[in-house]
């Protein structure tokens, strides 16, 4: 199983290079039920090696000028803070057993695990879904929509709190629609964002996890392998054209969780 989630981690860093998001959703599951990982302890994991795995990968994009650096503040402020104050509080208070229906227990893990689901189906409809194709007017006067942003960041920054995920498929619209950024400058924007978010909420965690550095950094090292080979492969394959076949996955993945938490437990 272990050679199965480090071919799975190289699988996840792939996505984040050939789509630009929507692969950090597979890391918890990943996390989970590969490396038999606790769900609390899998969510902090995976803001880690999302974190990492976004930070090395926006370094292409700030060598090209597709990152956005005022957007990515104006962004990034509302949901660092928001994951941050989640780990800090919202995670530890949620109590091991939230409450019984007959015999089965809706404990912490099963709680995140169903939240994590449900996220998944969400992002799969996002990515399953055709769009209208967004035109790239870099001629476009950039105007903030600061309350949306705010709300956006906050949402945004709770659910990578609770979950661990990126949220990518959620950042790349709104900086698109909310900010007028190209698509390629509002995918390097966002991988910054994401890496900021998601390795300040990890470096934020409050309690005393026990981290294995060694397996952390290993993982983290096949999903940086990945990202490397998403992007050499984006150069000749429009990953566009993949994201419908991944969201049918991510959908696929998302209905498990669900099954796998409650029938099958």
């Amino acid at each position: 199983m272990d050679i199965f989630g480090y071919l799975a981690s190289i699988f996840i860093g792939i996505t984040l290079g050939l789509i630009g998001g929507g692969g950090s959703i597979l890391t918890v599951p990943v996390l989970v039920y590969l490396f038999s990982i606790d769900v609390v302890l899998a969510t902090a994991y995976s803001l880690f090696i999302v974190g990492l795995t976004s930070l090395v990968g926006s370094v292409n994009f700030f060598k090209k000028g597709l990152v956005n650096i005022r957007t990515a503040i104006v962004f990034g402020i509302p949901s660092v803070a928001s994951v941050f104050l989640t780990r800090m509080f919202i995670v530890p208070a949620i109590p091991d057993e939230l409450f019984k229906i007959n015999d089965f227990v809706v404990s912490k893990g099963v709680f995140l695990m169903l939240i994590f689901a449900l996220l998944m189906i969400f992002a799969s409809y996002s990515m399953i879904k055709k769009s209208k194709p967004i035109k790239d007017k870099k001629e476009q006067i950039q105007r903030f929509n600061y309350p949306l942003i705010l709300i956006e960041g906050i949402l945004v920054g709770a659910l990578t709190g609770l979950v661990g995920a990126g949220g990518g498929f959620l950042i790349i619209p709104a900086l698109v629609v909310l900010s007028k950024l190209p698509m390629k400058e509002a995918i390097g924007t966002s991988l910054i964002i994401i890496s900021a978010k998601s390795l300040i909420g990890f470096f934020g965690e409050n309690g005393n996890l026990n981290i294995d550095w060694v397996f952390l950094m290993k993982v983290s090292g096949f999903s940086i392998i990945g990202i490397f080979i998403g992007m050499a492969l984006s150069k000749k394959i429009n990953g566009e054209k993949l994201k419908p076949a991944f969201g049918w996955f991510v959908l696929i993945m998302g209905i498990y969780i669900i099954l796998k938490e409650t029938v099958l437990k």
